[in-house]
């Protein structure tokens, strides 16, 4: 993908000033930094509203495995972010979630080239732990992936 956003670490004490849906927002207006992790695979977060967030990122040669198609840690880490970051979108400031575990089922292999968009929703926000669900499509809407993820509070 083009237009690589910015990454880095955010301060710790902005971090924990604001609300999870403020640091997704900022993030995504350019005023934060993504992860270090999301310019390694070129992926970026495109939306975020309360409960869910999308990302997207292209399918590059770089992170296929031995066969030669997308290395299934391409698709876990895409969803594995956009779960995360919705739960993420409902916590308040004193609230912090990261994941306890995820599972990634794939349904077939992403082409090589394209983009991919990984959409989290959550389904449960509870004070100890939260629950999503994940999908990883093309262009036309086409599911490559399907996802769930517990995330408990730190």
């Amino acid at each position: 993908m083009s237009d690589k956003p910015a990454t880095g670490l955010a301060a710790l004490e902005f971090l924990q000033s604001k609300s999870g849906l403020e640091i997704m927002r900022a993030m995504m207006a350019g005023q934060l930094p993504h992860p270090p992790i999301a310019g390694r695979l070129d992926y970026r977060l495109k939306q975020v509203e309360p409960g869910m967030v999308i990302f997207e990122g292209r399918a590059s040669e770089e992170f296929t495995n031995p066969m030669g198609t997308m290395h299934g840690g391409w698709y876990g880490t895409l969803l594995d972010s956009a779960m995360a970051c919705a739960v993420t979108s409902l916590a308040d400031k004193s609230t912090h979630f990261t994941t306890l575990e995820y599972k990634v089922n794939l349904t077939r292999p992403f082409p090589l080239g394209e983009t991919a968009t990984a959409t989290g929703r959550v389904l449960h926000f509870g004070r100890r732990t939260a629950y999503a669900e994940g999908k990883l499509t093309d262009a036309t809407d086409r599911v490559y992936a399907y996802s769930t993820t517990t995330c408990i509070r730190v």
